[in-house]
């Protein structure tokens, strides 16, 4: 089995490529998490995203998580990818492929994944709003005296 793809990436996400690094004979289930900007949020119009991270700490708590989420599940293969930089509403931000042998695994799987990523995983979300103005949404804050570092 090849190593687990963890990744904090500039680059569109690929659906099809995401679910090719997981998919396995010894598994039954298949499940893809594909999280995309919306035109929304808490009820203002939304007109783009920006991510930031610092990457190196991004993928190193990213591999974290997942191996949390394999040692809590039978789970086959788990691949994690996270966009930064500026997204137009209806791109993909996040992808998170599991697969399991039973597909209850993947589903609870990939939930713990989701969640602990948005909750500790040092990626940051910048609102742009159709009526003007951007607004830096909460989320992990670095540790003081660390920088950002951006995906080359």
């Amino acid at each position: 089995m090849p190593g687990p793809l963890c990744r904090v990436t500039r680059e569109p996400l690929d659906p099809a490529a995401l679910l090719g690094t997981v998919t396995s004979s010894a598994d039954g289930a298949v499940l893809l998490f594909w999280g995309v900007v919306r035109d929304h949020n808490d009820g203002r119009a939304v007109s783009h995203l920006e991510y930031d991270a610092y990457v190196p700490m991004a993928e190193a708590k990213l591999s974290e998580i997942m191996a949390e989420a394999r040692s809590r599940w039978d789970v086959g293969r788990i691949a994690v990818i996270h966009r930064i930089g500026r997204l137009e509403i209806g791109e993909a931000s996040v992808g998170i492929a599991v697969a399991s042998p039973h597909r209850a695994e993947a589903y609870d799987a990939s939930r713990y994944i989701i969640e602990e990523l948005k909750r500790r995983v040092p990626i940051w979300k910048r609102e742009g709003y159709t009526q003007g103005g951007a607004e830096w949404l909460g989320g992990e804050t670095p540790e003081p005296g660390t920088s950002r570092e951006h995906a080359s």
